[in-house]
């Protein structure tokens, strides 16, 4: 399922679901229906930063883990190894971060689910 996520202050932007309610958990916000107030949205941002500072400290760690459990199980010991292609938190969580900013600047809610 689709979330479209729309502003004023912005284009829309669009997520499937799954990826956007991790986000919307940090927020504490309803994944089915919502709103960011232009007053909530300073602190959503703040949330949204720290999270993805968060979650670039341990994308190597993550990657590597990755790289083990495909490559080096139980069935196979494959070394030609391909270059995993992860989306991260912080490249989903931007389009949002970015409306958010916007909004906040120009006094916008961001709602979805209408």
């Amino acid at each position: 399922m689709l979330i479209t996520f729309k502003s004023k202050a912005a284009a829309d932007v669009v997520m499937y679901e799954s990826h956007a309610k991790p986000i919307l958990d940090l927020l504490h916000k309803d994944p089915a229906r919502g709103v960011i107030t232009a007053a909530e949205a300073g602190e959503a941002i703040a949330a949204l930063e720290q999270q993805i500072n968060a979650s670039k400290a341990h994308e190597a760690a993550e990657a590597l883990a990755r790289d083990v459990n495909a490559h080096h199980n139980a069935d196979v010991d494959d070394h030609n190894h391909e270059k995993i292609e992860a989306v991260s938190f912080s490249a989903r969580a931007y389009p949002l971060l970015d409306m958010l900013r916007e909004a906040k600047k120009g006094g916008y809610d961001i709602l979805w689910g209408v």
